[in-house]
């Protein structure tokens, strides 16, 4: 995002959105929104009837954990705590457990400050995201990973697969990018609310056919000129599609 006195004027509108979700979010308006269906983006969700595969939970600061089948990494949204995030991340991740059926699961926060106002937030995730990528595939070989981003976290994932989400609320310049010998090992990119949409641009080329990105009818931060806040926070309503989808990819 580079340094905070260089901060586009432009921007100022953008960042105020953000601030007014983090208001919401801390005032418990994501409980009454989700309450209410009328704020809720439509989506298509199947249930899955079948049993959870076995899981193994890797610490969330920890590289190179446990070989697994599938390594799932996860970028928060801007203050969420540190986690996978609870908008999104952990639901997501409690349902790619049921729909992966038969291979075994781990997990990895990335780490960094999803903060609104750090200088090099957003870059500071995309070297973690990166490294965290290349410490597993150097430890297991046969590993395969499934990428969420969420808000600030999806400008994360776009810059590890080389989409610069420079100008874009909370984006920034590419600090790293995804080996290219480990990205056949990316089975799935599950994106939410991302901000570059809101700019006219999405994941194209060697990762389009593996993405799924979500951006709720008037959610402002992936949505140009959206309107209702409360849709940023919804997102939890897509884990079981976005799970689904992820599982045709492994």
């Amino acid at each position: 995002m580079g340094n905070w006195k260089s901060f586009p004027r432009n921007r100022f509108s953008h960042v105020a959105q953000v601030c007014a979700v983090v208001l919401m979010l801390g005032g418990g308006a994501m409980a009454s929104a989700t309450a209410d269906p009328s704020t809720t983006a439509p989506s298509t969700t199947a249930p899955s009837t079948a049993a959870p595969a076995p899981t193994t939970t890797a610490s969330p600061r920890t590289a190179a954990a446990t070989c697994t089948d599938i390594d799932v990494v996860a970028a928060r949204g801007t203050f969420e705590a540190e986690g996978l995030g609870r908008i999104i991340g952990e639901p997501l991740y409690a349902a790619l457990q049921k729909a992966l059926t038969g291979k075994t699961t781990s997990s990895y926060a990335v780490d960094y400050p999803a903060s609104l106002i750090q200088p090099w937030s957003v870059q500071q995730g995309n070297r973690d995201l990166v490294n965290h990528l290349s410490s597993q595939a150097a430890a297991c070989p046969q590993q395969r990973f499934i990428l969420i981003g969420y808000s600030q976290g999806a400008n994360v994932v776009d810059n590890s697969i080389g989409i610069s989400s420079a100008g874009a609320v909370v984006g920034g310049d590419i600090a790293a990018t995804i080996p290219t010998a480990i990205e056949p090992k990316v089975a799935a990119l599950l994106l939410f609310g991302n901000p570059i949409r809101a700019l006219g641009k999405s994941v194209t080329g060697t990762y389009a056919s593996r993405t799924r990105d979500f951006c709720a009818s008037g959610d402002p931060i992936c949505q140009a000129g959206g309107l209702n806040g409360a849709a940023h926070l919804l997102y939890g309503n897509d884990a079981a599609a976005a799970a689904a989808f992820a599982a045709t990819k492994v």
